[in-house]
Protein backbone atom coordinates (compact mmCIF):
# COMPACT_ATOMS: atom_id res chain seq x y z
CA UNK A 1 0.00 0.00 0.00
CA UNK A 2 1.44 3.40 -0.94
CA UNK A 3 2.08 6.15 1.58
CA UNK A 4 -0.73 8.33 0.26
CA UNK A 5 -3.36 5.66 0.93
CA UNK A 6 -1.78 4.77 4.29
CA UNK A 7 -1.98 8.41 5.35
CA UNK A 8 -5.56 8.77 4.25
CA UNK A 9 -6.70 5.61 6.02
CA UNK A 10 -4.89 6.69 9.16
CA UNK A 11 -6.57 10.10 9.15
CA UNK A 12 -10.03 8.60 8.68
CA UNK A 13 -9.56 6.75 11.99
CA UNK A 14 -9.75 10.11 13.79
CA UNK A 15 -13.27 11.30 14.62
CA UNK A 16 -13.08 15.02 13.79
CA UNK A 17 -16.75 15.89 13.32
CA UNK A 18 -17.43 19.58 13.99
CA UNK A 19 -20.50 20.85 15.87
CA UNK A 20 -22.59 23.73 14.53
CA UNK A 21 -24.22 24.23 17.96
CA UNK A 22 -20.98 24.54 19.90
CA UNK A 23 -19.88 27.84 21.44
CA UNK A 24 -16.18 26.89 21.56
CA UNK A 25 -13.44 27.27 18.95
CA UNK A 26 -12.70 24.86 17.54
CA UNK A 27 -16.21 23.54 17.95
CA UNK A 28 -14.98 20.11 19.08
CA UNK A 29 -11.78 19.28 20.93
CA UNK A 30 -11.38 15.99 19.05
CA UNK A 31 -10.22 17.92 16.00
CA UNK A 32 -7.14 18.88 17.99
CA UNK A 33 -6.18 15.22 18.31
CA UNK A 34 -5.73 14.92 14.55
CA UNK A 35 -4.01 18.31 14.51
CA UNK A 36 -1.37 17.11 16.98
CA UNK A 37 -0.84 13.97 14.92
CA UNK A 38 -0.24 16.07 11.82
CA UNK A 39 2.32 18.22 13.66
CA UNK A 40 4.11 15.03 14.71
CA UNK A 41 4.17 13.73 11.14
CA UNK A 42 5.37 17.05 9.74
CA UNK A 43 8.22 17.07 12.24
CA UNK A 44 9.12 13.51 11.22
CA UNK A 45 9.31 14.70 7.61
CA UNK A 46 11.87 17.28 8.70
CA UNK A 47 9.67 20.38 8.84
CA UNK A 48 11.15 22.35 11.72
CA UNK A 49 8.41 24.89 12.43
CA UNK A 50 5.32 22.64 12.43
CA UNK A 51 2.93 23.69 15.16
CA UNK A 52 -0.68 23.75 16.29
CA UNK A 53 -1.91 26.90 18.01
CA UNK A 54 -4.60 27.35 20.65
CA UNK A 55 -7.25 27.79 17.96
CA UNK A 56 -6.42 24.44 16.38
CA UNK A 57 -4.63 25.74 13.28
CA UNK A 58 -1.78 23.51 12.11
CA UNK A 59 0.85 25.41 10.14
CA UNK A 60 4.25 24.60 8.72
CA UNK A 61 6.85 25.90 6.26
CA UNK A 62 9.07 24.16 3.73
CA UNK A 63 12.02 26.43 2.84
CA UNK A 64 12.73 27.32 -0.78
CA UNK A 65 15.38 25.39 -2.69
CA UNK A 66 15.33 27.26 -5.99
CA UNK A 67 17.40 30.10 -7.40
CA UNK A 68 16.09 33.63 -6.94
CA UNK A 69 13.78 32.35 -4.22
CA UNK A 70 13.18 35.89 -3.02
CA UNK A 71 11.46 36.62 -6.35
CA UNK A 72 9.06 33.65 -6.11
CA UNK A 73 5.78 34.24 -4.28
CA UNK A 74 5.25 32.30 -1.08
CA UNK A 75 2.77 29.58 -1.99
CA UNK A 76 0.38 27.82 0.42
CA UNK A 77 -1.78 24.70 0.33
CA UNK A 78 -4.66 24.24 2.77
CA UNK A 79 -7.18 21.58 3.78
CA UNK A 80 -9.61 21.24 6.67
CA UNK A 81 -9.51 18.64 9.42
CA UNK A 82 -13.17 18.48 10.42
CA UNK A 83 -15.86 16.31 8.91
CA UNK A 84 -19.50 17.24 8.43
CA UNK A 85 -22.07 17.17 11.24
CA UNK A 86 -24.48 15.65 8.69
CA UNK A 87 -23.29 12.08 9.34
CA UNK A 88 -21.24 10.27 11.95
CA UNK A 89 -17.46 10.39 11.62
CA UNK A 90 -16.79 7.97 14.48
CA UNK A 91 -15.59 4.43 13.91
CA UNK A 92 -15.06 4.86 10.17
CA UNK A 93 -14.36 1.49 8.52
CA UNK A 94 -12.98 2.20 5.04
CA UNK A 95 -12.65 -0.55 2.43
CA UNK A 96 -10.61 -0.57 -0.76
CA UNK A 97 -12.36 -1.81 -3.90
CA UNK A 98 -9.55 -2.86 -6.23
CA UNK A 99 -10.15 -2.63 -9.98
CA UNK A 100 -13.74 -1.43 -9.82
CA UNK A 101 -15.80 -3.48 -12.28
CA UNK A 102 -18.53 -0.94 -13.00
CA UNK A 103 -21.18 -2.81 -11.01
CA UNK A 104 -23.06 -2.18 -7.77
CA UNK A 105 -20.93 -2.02 -4.62
CA UNK A 106 -22.73 -3.44 -1.58
CA UNK A 107 -21.60 -1.27 1.32
CA UNK A 108 -23.72 -2.84 4.03
CA UNK A 109 -25.86 -5.97 3.75
CA UNK A 110 -27.68 -5.32 7.04
CA UNK A 111 -29.09 -1.93 6.04
CA UNK A 112 -29.16 -2.73 2.33
CA UNK A 113 -27.00 0.23 1.37
CA UNK A 114 -25.61 -0.02 -2.16
CA UNK A 115 -23.36 2.34 -4.10
CA UNK A 116 -24.68 1.98 -7.63
CA UNK A 117 -23.76 3.54 -10.99
CA UNK A 118 -27.51 3.76 -11.65
CA UNK A 119 -27.68 6.45 -8.99
CA UNK A 120 -24.15 7.80 -9.47
CA UNK A 121 -23.12 7.51 -13.15
CA UNK A 122 -19.71 9.07 -12.40
CA UNK A 123 -18.72 5.67 -11.02
CA UNK A 124 -18.50 4.31 -14.55
CA UNK A 125 -15.66 6.71 -15.29
CA UNK A 126 -13.51 4.81 -12.79
CA UNK A 127 -13.79 1.26 -14.08
CA UNK A 128 -10.51 -0.54 -13.51
CA UNK A 129 -9.44 1.97 -10.89
CA UNK A 130 -9.31 1.60 -7.11
CA UNK A 131 -11.95 3.14 -4.85
CA UNK A 132 -12.10 3.62 -1.11
CA UNK A 133 -15.64 3.30 0.25
CA UNK A 134 -17.40 3.21 3.63
CA UNK A 135 -19.11 0.32 5.39
CA UNK A 136 -22.41 2.15 5.03
CA UNK A 137 -22.71 3.33 8.64
CA UNK A 138 -20.60 6.52 8.60
CA UNK A 139 -19.23 9.02 6.17
CA UNK A 140 -15.74 8.33 4.84
CA UNK A 141 -14.07 11.65 5.57
CA UNK A 142 -12.49 12.29 2.17
CA UNK A 143 -13.90 15.77 2.70
CA UNK A 144 -11.29 16.78 3.56
CA UNK A 145 -8.90 14.15 4.81
CA UNK A 146 -8.11 13.29 1.22
CA UNK A 147 -6.88 16.86 0.82
CA UNK A 148 -4.75 16.56 3.95
CA UNK A 149 -3.23 13.26 2.82
CA UNK A 150 -2.46 14.69 -0.61
CA UNK A 151 -0.74 17.79 0.77
CA UNK A 152 1.27 15.74 3.26
CA UNK A 153 2.34 13.30 0.53
CA UNK A 154 3.32 16.15 -1.79
CA UNK A 155 5.43 17.70 0.97
CA UNK A 156 7.07 14.37 1.69
CA UNK A 157 7.92 13.99 -2.01
CA UNK A 158 9.40 17.47 -2.32
CA UNK A 159 11.47 17.05 0.84
CA UNK A 160 12.78 13.68 -0.36
CA UNK A 161 13.57 14.98 -3.87
CA UNK A 162 15.63 18.17 -3.71
CA UNK A 163 15.84 18.14 -7.50
CA UNK A 164 12.20 19.33 -7.41
CA UNK A 165 12.73 23.09 -7.24
CA UNK A 166 10.21 25.25 -5.41
CA UNK A 167 9.90 28.50 -3.53
CA UNK A 168 8.80 28.80 0.08
CA UNK A 169 5.84 26.46 0.66
CA UNK A 170 3.39 27.02 3.48
CA UNK A 171 0.75 24.56 4.62
CA UNK A 172 -2.23 24.98 6.92
CA UNK A 173 -4.79 22.51 8.21
CA UNK A 174 -7.84 24.20 9.65
CA UNK A 175 -10.73 23.18 11.93
CA UNK A 176 -14.46 23.87 11.60
CA UNK A 177 -14.76 24.47 7.86
CA UNK A 178 -17.95 22.42 7.74
CA UNK A 179 -19.69 24.72 10.22
CA UNK A 180 -18.65 27.89 8.40
CA UNK A 181 -16.08 29.23 10.84
CA UNK A 182 -12.89 27.55 9.68
CA UNK A 183 -10.85 30.72 9.23
CA UNK A 184 -12.59 32.93 11.79
CA UNK A 185 -9.35 33.29 13.75
CA UNK A 186 -6.79 32.60 11.04
CA UNK A 187 -4.02 35.22 10.96
CA UNK A 188 -3.35 35.72 7.24
CA UNK A 189 -0.63 38.31 7.80
CA UNK A 190 1.27 36.11 10.25
CA UNK A 191 0.90 33.09 7.95
CA UNK A 192 2.87 35.00 5.33
CA UNK A 193 1.70 33.45 2.05
CA UNK A 194 1.19 35.41 -1.16
CA UNK A 195 -1.06 32.91 -2.94
CA UNK A 196 -2.77 29.73 -1.87
CA UNK A 197 -4.91 26.80 -2.96
CA UNK A 198 -7.34 24.73 -0.95
CA UNK A 199 -7.57 21.03 -1.75
CA UNK A 200 -11.24 20.64 -0.94
CA UNK A 201 -12.84 19.82 -4.27
CA UNK A 202 -14.14 16.56 -5.63
CA UNK A 203 -13.90 15.06 -9.12
CA UNK A 204 -10.56 14.67 -10.94
CA UNK A 205 -9.70 17.91 -12.75
CA UNK A 206 -11.81 20.20 -10.60
CA UNK A 207 -10.48 23.76 -10.58
CA UNK A 208 -12.85 26.16 -8.88
CA UNK A 209 -12.78 29.88 -8.28
CA UNK A 210 -16.48 30.69 -8.11
CA UNK A 211 -18.71 29.90 -5.18
CA UNK A 212 -22.02 30.99 -3.71
CA UNK A 213 -22.62 34.20 -1.88
CA UNK A 214 -24.09 32.91 1.36
CA UNK A 215 -26.31 34.18 4.16
CA UNK A 216 -28.49 32.81 6.93
CA UNK A 217 -32.00 34.06 7.70
CA UNK A 218 -33.42 33.25 11.14
CA UNK A 219 -37.10 34.08 11.62
CA UNK A 220 -38.66 34.52 15.07
CA UNK A 221 -42.43 34.35 15.39
CA UNK A 222 -44.36 35.47 18.49
CA UNK A 223 -47.83 34.04 18.81
CA UNK A 224 -50.68 34.48 21.26
CA UNK A 225 -51.88 31.38 23.08
CA UNK A 226 -55.37 31.03 24.46
CA UNK A 227 -57.72 28.14 25.08
CA UNK A 228 -58.81 26.90 21.64
CA UNK A 229 -62.42 26.87 22.77
CA UNK A 230 -62.42 30.65 23.12
CA UNK A 231 -59.73 31.50 20.57
CA UNK A 232 -61.83 33.03 17.77
CA UNK A 233 -60.33 36.34 16.69
CA UNK A 234 -57.68 36.22 19.44
CA UNK A 235 -55.28 33.28 19.00
CA UNK A 236 -52.15 33.67 16.89
CA UNK A 237 -50.62 30.23 16.37
CA UNK A 238 -46.90 30.89 15.89
CA UNK A 239 -46.21 27.38 14.57
CA UNK A 240 -48.99 27.73 11.99
CA UNK A 241 -47.67 31.13 10.94
CA UNK A 242 -44.26 29.51 10.56
CA UNK A 243 -45.71 26.96 8.18
CA UNK A 244 -47.40 29.77 6.24
CA UNK A 245 -44.08 31.62 6.11
CA UNK A 246 -42.36 28.71 4.37
CA UNK A 247 -45.08 28.65 1.71
CA UNK A 248 -44.27 32.25 0.77
CA UNK A 249 -40.85 31.29 -0.61
CA UNK A 250 -40.70 30.26 -4.29
CA UNK A 251 -41.31 26.51 -4.47
CA UNK A 252 -39.01 26.09 -7.47
CA UNK A 253 -36.02 27.82 -5.84
CA UNK A 254 -34.92 25.10 -3.45
CA UNK A 255 -31.77 22.94 -3.61
CA UNK A 256 -33.82 20.07 -5.03
CA UNK A 257 -34.95 22.20 -7.96
CA UNK A 258 -31.76 24.06 -8.85
CA UNK A 259 -28.30 23.44 -10.34
CA UNK A 260 -25.27 25.19 -11.86
CA UNK A 261 -25.65 28.96 -11.39
CA UNK A 262 -29.18 28.83 -9.96
CA UNK A 263 -29.45 30.13 -6.41
CA UNK A 264 -31.89 28.93 -3.77
CA UNK A 265 -33.58 29.29 -0.42
CA UNK A 266 -33.05 26.28 1.82
CA UNK A 267 -35.20 25.58 4.88
CA UNK A 268 -32.86 24.09 7.48
CA UNK A 269 -35.21 23.89 10.46
CA UNK A 270 -38.68 24.80 11.69
CA UNK A 271 -39.70 24.45 15.32
CA UNK A 272 -42.44 25.94 17.43
CA UNK A 273 -45.58 25.97 19.51
CA UNK A 274 -48.63 28.19 19.53
CA UNK A 275 -46.74 30.71 21.64
CA UNK A 276 -43.44 30.92 19.76
CA UNK A 277 -41.77 29.50 16.65
CA UNK A 278 -38.48 29.69 14.80
CA UNK A 279 -37.83 29.14 11.11
CA UNK A 280 -34.27 29.00 9.75
CA UNK A 281 -33.15 29.36 6.15
CA UNK A 282 -29.88 29.61 4.31
CA UNK A 283 -29.72 31.76 1.17
CA UNK A 284 -27.36 31.10 -1.73
CA UNK A 285 -26.65 32.75 -5.09
CA UNK A 286 -23.55 33.19 -7.27
CA UNK A 287 -24.68 36.60 -8.50
CA UNK A 288 -24.25 39.34 -5.90
CA UNK A 289 -27.24 41.41 -7.10
CA UNK A 290 -29.59 38.42 -7.04
CA UNK A 291 -28.15 37.49 -3.64
CA UNK A 292 -29.13 40.89 -2.25
CA UNK A 293 -32.60 40.55 -3.76
CA UNK A 294 -33.01 37.17 -2.09
CA UNK A 295 -32.11 38.68 1.27
CA UNK A 296 -34.63 41.48 0.74
CA UNK A 297 -37.31 38.84 0.11
CA UNK A 298 -37.03 37.78 3.74
CA UNK A 299 -37.90 41.32 4.83
CA UNK A 300 -40.84 41.45 2.44
CA UNK A 301 -42.18 38.21 3.90
CA UNK A 302 -41.95 39.68 7.39
CA UNK A 303 -43.80 42.80 6.25
CA UNK A 304 -46.59 40.74 4.68
CA UNK A 305 -47.12 38.57 7.75
CA UNK A 306 -46.93 41.51 10.16
CA UNK A 307 -49.57 43.34 8.11
CA UNK A 308 -51.76 40.24 8.36
CA UNK A 309 -51.19 39.28 12.01
CA UNK A 310 -50.02 42.49 13.67
CA UNK A 311 -46.77 44.40 13.91
CA UNK A 312 -44.03 42.55 15.74
CA UNK A 313 -45.39 39.08 15.04
CA UNK A 314 -42.51 38.09 12.75
CA UNK A 315 -38.92 39.32 12.71
CA UNK A 316 -35.85 38.10 10.84
CA UNK A 317 -32.10 38.24 11.42
CA UNK A 318 -30.08 38.02 8.22
CA UNK A 319 -26.34 37.45 8.43
CA UNK A 320 -23.87 37.16 5.57
CA UNK A 321 -21.59 34.13 5.79
CA UNK A 322 -19.24 34.38 2.81
CA UNK A 323 -19.04 35.84 -0.69
CA UNK A 324 -18.18 34.65 -4.18
CA UNK A 325 -14.39 34.54 -4.45
CA UNK A 326 -14.57 35.13 -8.21
CA UNK A 327 -14.43 38.89 -7.64
CA UNK A 328 -11.04 38.44 -5.95
CA UNK A 329 -9.55 35.63 -8.05
CA UNK A 330 -10.24 37.46 -11.30
CA UNK A 331 -7.60 39.94 -10.13
CA UNK A 332 -5.12 37.03 -9.79
CA UNK A 333 -5.88 34.76 -12.73
CA UNK A 334 -2.27 33.58 -12.70
CA UNK A 335 -3.41 31.09 -10.07
CA UNK A 336 -5.92 29.56 -12.46
CA UNK A 337 -3.59 29.66 -15.47
CA UNK A 338 -0.79 27.88 -13.61
CA UNK A 339 -3.08 25.17 -12.23
CA UNK A 340 -4.71 24.64 -15.62
CA UNK A 341 -1.35 24.31 -17.38
CA UNK A 342 -0.06 21.86 -14.78
CA UNK A 343 -3.16 19.68 -15.10
CA UNK A 344 -2.98 19.64 -18.88
CA UNK A 345 0.71 18.73 -18.74
CA UNK A 346 -0.24 15.77 -16.51
CA UNK A 347 -2.94 14.66 -18.94
CA UNK A 348 -5.78 15.88 -16.71
CA UNK A 349 -8.68 17.74 -18.30
CA UNK A 350 -9.38 20.80 -16.14
CA UNK A 351 -13.02 21.14 -15.10
CA UNK A 352 -13.69 24.76 -14.26
CA UNK A 353 -17.10 25.01 -12.67
CA UNK A 354 -18.85 27.00 -9.95
CA UNK A 355 -18.93 25.56 -6.44
CA UNK A 356 -22.47 25.11 -5.17
CA UNK A 357 -21.24 25.77 -1.68
CA UNK A 358 -18.30 27.48 -0.06
CA UNK A 359 -14.74 26.78 1.07
CA UNK A 360 -12.26 28.29 3.47
CA UNK A 361 -10.65 29.69 0.32
CA UNK A 362 -13.62 31.94 -0.36
CA UNK A 363 -13.21 33.71 2.95
CA UNK A 364 -9.42 33.71 2.78
CA UNK A 365 -9.62 35.43 -0.60
CA UNK A 366 -11.51 38.31 0.99
CA UNK A 367 -9.03 38.32 3.89
CA UNK A 368 -6.16 39.08 1.52
CA UNK A 369 -5.02 35.57 0.53
CA UNK A 370 -6.33 34.64 -2.96
CA UNK A 371 -7.26 30.97 -2.74
CA UNK A 372 -8.97 28.92 -5.49
CA UNK A 373 -9.89 25.29 -4.96
CA UNK A 374 -8.41 22.05 -6.36
CA UNK A 375 -9.88 18.55 -6.68
CA UNK A 376 -9.16 15.74 -4.22
CA UNK A 377 -10.82 12.80 -6.00
CA UNK A 378 -13.71 12.41 -3.56
CA UNK A 379 -17.41 12.02 -4.34
CA UNK A 380 -20.77 11.99 -2.50
CA UNK A 381 -19.55 13.94 0.50
CA UNK A 382 -21.33 14.18 3.87
CA UNK A 383 -22.87 10.72 3.93
CA UNK A 384 -22.28 6.96 3.92
CA UNK A 385 -22.26 6.80 0.09
CA UNK A 386 -19.02 8.81 0.03
CA UNK A 387 -16.09 7.38 -1.89
CA UNK A 388 -12.69 8.49 -3.16
CA UNK A 389 -10.67 7.34 -6.18
CA UNK A 390 -7.07 6.44 -5.35
CA UNK A 391 -5.72 7.26 -8.82
CA UNK A 392 -7.36 10.72 -8.62
CA UNK A 393 -5.73 11.27 -5.24
CA UNK A 394 -2.36 10.41 -6.76
CA UNK A 395 -3.00 12.94 -9.53
CA UNK A 396 -3.82 15.59 -6.92
CA UNK A 397 -0.40 15.03 -5.33
CA UNK A 398 1.24 15.50 -8.72
CA UNK A 399 -0.72 18.72 -9.27
CA UNK A 400 0.46 20.16 -5.95
CA UNK A 401 4.08 19.36 -6.77
CA UNK A 402 3.64 20.66 -10.32
CA UNK A 403 2.20 23.96 -9.17
CA UNK A 404 5.08 24.47 -6.75
CA UNK A 405 7.57 23.75 -9.55
CA UNK A 406 5.77 26.02 -12.00
CA UNK A 407 5.93 29.03 -9.70
CA UNK A 408 9.64 28.45 -9.08
CA UNK A 409 10.45 27.88 -12.76
CA UNK A 410 8.87 31.16 -13.88
CA UNK A 411 11.20 33.07 -11.57
CA UNK A 412 8.87 35.88 -10.61
CA UNK A 413 5.26 34.99 -11.46
CA UNK A 414 3.36 38.06 -10.34
CA UNK A 415 -0.01 39.37 -11.45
Amino acid sequence: MNQLVERFLRYTSFDTQSDENSVTFPSTSKQLVLGKQLVKELAELGVSDAQIDTNGYVTATVPANCENADRVPVLAFLAHMDTSPDASGAGVKPRIVHGYAGTDIVLNTENGLVLSPRDFPDLLEYQGQDLIVTDGTTLLGADDKAGIAEIMTALAYMLAHPEVHHGVIKVAFTPDEEVGQGVDRFDVEKFGATYSYTLDGDKLGGLEYENFNAASADFSIIGKSIHPGTAKGIMKNAALIGAELTALFPADETPRATEKYNGFYHLTSITGTCERAEVKYIIRDHDRHRFELRKSTTGAICDFLNAKYGEGTVSVRVRDTYYNMRDIIEQHMLLIDVARNVMEHLGITPIIKPIRGGTDGARLSYMGLPCPNLFTGGHNYHGPLEYVVIQSMEKAVQVVVGIAEAFAASGSPQD
